[in-house]
This record gives C-alpha cells, sequence and structure tokens, in this order.
C-alpha cells in the first residue's frame, strides 16, 4: 500500500516530488545508476538529458529484475556535477515517473561522479505490496 503526501498543509512548494511516501511492502533498493548501456558505453556524453534518460532507463531494468516498476518508487536520490543540470534532469525524470503521485526525492551536488563524464547518477528505492512477492529472487 502507498500513500503519497504530496505537499502537506505548512509544508513549502514542490517540484515533481512528495515531501513523504508512507507504505508497506518488500522494499527494493536500487543502486546508484549511471548513464552507461548494457555493454557498458557512456550514453550522452555532452548530453544530461540524454544521460539522464539512460539512467531511468538501467533503473527499470534493475526494477524489473526485482519485479517491479517505476510505478513502485517510493524515493529517489539525485547526485548532479552541477545545478544548472537540474532542468534537463527534471524533464527525463518526468518521462518515467508518475507526475499524479511522484516519489519523495533527494537532491545533492557532488564535485564528480565516478568517471568524469557522468553527469548524473540516481539510487531508487521502491515497494513490492506484500502478496508473496517477498519471495522473489533473480
Amino acid at each position: 500500500m502507498l500513500r503519497h503526501y504530496g505537499r502537506p498543509e505548512g509544508s513549502p512548494p514542490t517540484n515533481g516530488y512528495s515531501h513523504a511516501v508512507a507504505f508497506t511492502g518488500t522494499t527494493v533498493v536500487v543502486s546508484g545508476q549511471v548513464p552507461l548501456d548494457a555493454e557498458g558505453r557512456l550514453i550522452g556524453e555532452d548530453d544530461v538529458l540524454e544521460q539522464a534518460r539512460q539512467v531511468f532507463r538501467n533503473i527499470e531494468t534493475a526494477l524489473a529484475a526485482a519485479g517491479a516498476t517505476m510505478s513502485d518508487v517510493v524515493k529517489l536520490t539525485v547526485f548532479l556535477t552541477s545545478l544548472a543540470d537540474l532542468p534537463a534532469f527534471r524533464t527525463a525524470r518526468d518521462e518515467f515517473i508518475n507526475r499524479d503521485n511522484p516519489p519523495a526525492s533527494s537532491l545533492v551536488q557532488v564535485a564528480g561522479l565516478v568517471h568524469p563524464d557522468f553527469h548524473v547518477e540516481v539510487e531508487a528505492t521502491a515497494v513490492l505490496p506484500d502478496s508473496g512477492q517477498q519471495n522473489r529472487q533473480q
């Protein structure tokens, strides 16, 4: 079960995230995903929008392995090397999330990521409803 609290009374305005999400079920934690494709090639070397899209495609792949989808995501943690990239990131994010019930989110500006050409990395937490899915394995 998911309950989104987009903007509880007294909270500041949001831009594409919920202030809180309550849930029950099996938790799926996705490690930080970077803009590499399945062959390990960098996607969008100087294009943050394409890097972010690849990151979200990688998140979808990891979630699918656990029996989850982007609709099950309750929390994103975003790492950007430049806050100037935030509009491009938000464009990509909004292509993948449920904008009516967005996940909770944190954004961190970092000096760099594991590869100097990476501009974005995203971790995700998803929840599967309790319905026998706890025993799913790869």
